[in-house]
């Protein structure tokens, strides 16, 4: 659809002035008809400008900054909305005064070395979570353990500033971390700004693969957190929120044990919230010091992907595919090429028609559909081996074919070891990956037995993002 642009440009009389925003580009954005196409974001869409509009974006992506029109502002929140740009702003109306730290803690006694390090903010209170020796100068006490999502509760209730930093523990804080996060404030839709959380360095061959994958980095590249989005969660391990935010959906869920991070994530974008990862902003998490402790925290991961699916449905699904791309890799894993090349060239075939009136030209169509498909062939291959890899492992092992698929899909943790060139030696690298893999869907299965659902191993086939991958805004 067009995105028009009003003039009227006048504020409200009395109305306080925004800060200064700029844009700056994701990598994923293009631009086609002389800038009145733009495609791009997450989940991937196109956008179609009037001449105006295009006119405008080509300057704020030059540098200039969006005036305070009410359409221009509309415009620029579409971008941001959709992922295809992220905001800078000149100032926020938020400091360190603006923040209490809330630390949970269980047995943790040396985590008073680490608070000197959060003396610039509000306040910091740390809650002792029922540890076996009470921790001195903690705020509140459990007397038993509740879990931190209950700790993270009753620490929030005693902050007395607009905003919360939840930092666990063993996380120490970097220089500037938070002004990185308070500019995104200005934004009153935004309710929780995460920074990147990397693995402390360490030379022992867990520490170093940890660096390299940690399930709490995130990335290097900035994002709208929701569902379905290059960025679908972020941890608390290192996470800044509104308390009128957490007031308003009563904080987290203190029945989840594990994800309980993710669920007030959904919730809070469920209820129309952004939450925005900013990677300009690092701190660093102290990695699992044992094998043995580490691929318990990957099952325990995997335990929770039962209860967020029954409470958030396909958002928690392992696949999320288009019925078409879904029955082009059937037809692979069922040793039939020639149907899944024919399904997938026809797909192709029809997304120009679709694509054409907003001004993408046929052969970009064909191309989105088909990175389209090949893209999905990795999701499919990281379902198969993760998730679900209980069954389909054996069931793909019983065939010629089906071997080729799963040296297929184990293959691609070699590629990322050729890519990445990770400070590790090839085995070690892919014996941490396949037992990565294997812990997380060993969890995944666990929840769904204890909780009776096959919820969290079902494919999301529904009409999202696209049955041609691509969303319309």
């Amino acid at each position: 659809m067009s995105a028009t642009v009003p003039e009227n440009t006048a504020s409200p009389a009395g109305a306080p002035r925004s800060p200064q925003l700029f844009l700056t580009p994701d990598p994923s954005l293009g631009r086609l008809s002389g800038g009145r196409t733009l495609l791009g974001g997450s989940p991937y869409r196109v956008l179609r400008l009037t001449e105006t509009g295009a006119r405008l974006v080509e300057g704020w992506l030059e540098g200039q900054a969006v005036a305070e029109r009410p359409g221009q502002r509309r415009l620029a929140e579409q971008l941001i909305n959709a992922g295809m740009a992220h905001p800078r702003y000149a100032a926020g109306p938020f400091t360190a005064a603006d923040v209490t730290a809330v630390v949970p803690v269980r047995d943790h006694p040396e985590v008073s070395g680490a608070l000197g390090s959060l003396a610039h903010l509000a306040a910091v209170v740390v809650v002792d979570d029922g540890s076996a020796v009470p921790l001195p100068g903690a705020a509140l006490r459990h007397p038993a353990p509740r879990g931190p999502a209950a700790a993270r509760n009753s620490g929030w209730r005693l902050a007395g500033t607009e905003l919360v930093a939840f930092l666990d523990a063993d996380v120490a804080v970097q220089p500037g971390w938070l002004e990185a996060l308070l500019p995104h404030f200005a934004d009153p839709q935004v309710a929780a700004v995460a920074p990147r959380v990397r693995s402390r360095p360490g030379t022992s061959v867990l520490e170093r693969y940890e660096q390299e994958r940690s399930p709490l980095d995130l990335g290097p590249l900035p994002c709208v957190v929701r569902p379905g989005s290059r960025v679908s969660y972020v941890p608390t391990a290192a996470l800044v929120v509104r308390v009128s935010a957490l007031r308003e959906l009563g904080g987290f869920d203190e029945t989840l044990r594990y994800g309980e991070d993710v669920d007030l994530v959904w919730r809070l974008a469920g209820q129309g919230s952004l939450v925005r990862y900013e990677p300009a902003s690092e701190v660093r998490h102290a990695p699992r010091s044992r094998w043995s402790a580490w691929a318990r925290q990957r099952f325990d991961y995997g335990t929770s992907a039962a209860p967020l699916a029954l409470r958030h449905g396909t958002a928690a699904a392992p696949l999320r595919v288009s019925p078409w791309t879904l029955a082009c890799w059937a037809a692979v894993a069922a040793g039939r090429p020639a149907a899944a090349a024919g399904t997938a060239l026809i797909t192709a075939s029809l997304l120009p028609r679709k694509l054409h009136p907003v001004g993408v030209p046929a052969q970009e169509a064909v191309a989105l559909a088909l990175r389209g498909h090949w893209g999905a062939g990795r999701m499919f291959a990281d379902a198969v081996t993760r998730s679900w890899w209980p069954v389909a492992v054996p069931a793909l092992a019983a065939s010629r074919n089906g071997r080729l698929l799963l040296a297929a899909a184990w293959g691609r943790h070699l590629a990322d070891w050729h890519t990445r060139r990770p400070p590790l030696a090839l085995p070690q690298w892919f014996a941490a990956r396949v037992g990565d893999d294997l812990a997380y869907g060993a969890g995944v299965w666990w929840g769904a037995l204890r909780h009776r659902t096959l919820a969290p191993l079902r494919p999301d086939t529904s009409d999202w993002p696209g049955r041609d991958g691509v969303r319309r805004v």
